[in-house]
């Protein structure tokens, strides 16, 4: 399906589960959808029940040329005019100290979180351009605090705090905003991963609700047009308590 001319564009990356599923929900009223997501089955699940939507499938970790991600986005751009809000979801989490953790967690680390994140906004910036979008980059508490046994994954989160703050002062004169979103834990897939890691109970009450990060992103994308929401910090209340 190809974008809806009377819709504005959101493209999610990491649209099928998670963060990124859930802004997907809350754009669907208002957007044609792009659903990004590395299985083709799972984004189909998703898109065909949106008001307006289609998908973008790609493996994220493969950014070579003329690999999976190249491909899909050398696709999408003949389909869209336009793009409003480009949502980047989708992340990766290796954890282990760096004693521990071999070469391909780092390497799986900056290149789904970081690289893959310049290529896919490369490829859209002359539709972001168009409509004087927005890019929100779903960050991560990580990314502004690095901790122990999480080395990969913080490197990967600050090194992607560095690309969008280059790109919001890069993208001003052409009118495009930048948001980098950093939620501390949230009640995920990826935070039973993590908590599994760690082994420690599950208590989903310790950690942010999904819809209080998409009540964040809601912010950044309705600020008025004279205004960015450069970076939001969303943790849970009382989260410095629930620390070990």
């Amino acid at each position: 399906m190809t974008a809806a001319p009377d819709r504005p564009v959101a493209v999610v990356t990491g649209g099928t589960r998670g963060i990124g599923l859930a802004i997907v929900r809350d754009l669907a009223a208002t957007h044609h959808v792009v659903v990004g997501g590395r299985s083709a089955d799972a984004v189909d699940r998703v898109a065909s029940v949106l008001p307006s939507g289609s998908g973008l499938v790609a493996d994220l970790g493969d950014c070579s040329p003329g690999g999976s991600l190249d491909r899909a986005l050398n696709e999408i751009v003949k389909r869209l005019d336009r793009v409003d809000v480009l949502v980047h979801s989708a992340g990766v989490l290796r954890s282990g100290t760096v004693a521990q953790s071999p070469a391909s967690d780092w390497l799986e680390s900056m290149t789904v979180n970081v690289v893959a994140v310049a290529m896919v906004t490369r490829a859209l910036l002359p539709a972001l351009r168009r409509s004087r979008g927005l890019v929100l980059a779903v960050n991560s508490g990580s990314g502004l605090v690095s901790g122990a046994s999480s080395g990969a994954y913080c490197a990967s989160k600050f090194a992607l705090r560095a690309l969008t703050d280059a790109l919001r002062e890069e993208e001003r004169s052409h009118g495009v905003r930048v948001t980098s979103l950093h939620p501390g834990r949230v009640d995920t897939d990826m935070q039973h991963e993590l908590v599994e890691f760690e082994g420690a109970d599950y208590d989903a009450d310790a950690y942010l609700d999904v819809e209080s990060v998409v009540q964040a992103a809601r912010f950044a994308m309705h600020a008025p047009a004279g205004a960015s929401v450069d970076m939001l910090s969303v943790r849970p209340r009382g989260w410095r308590e629930r620390q070990p």
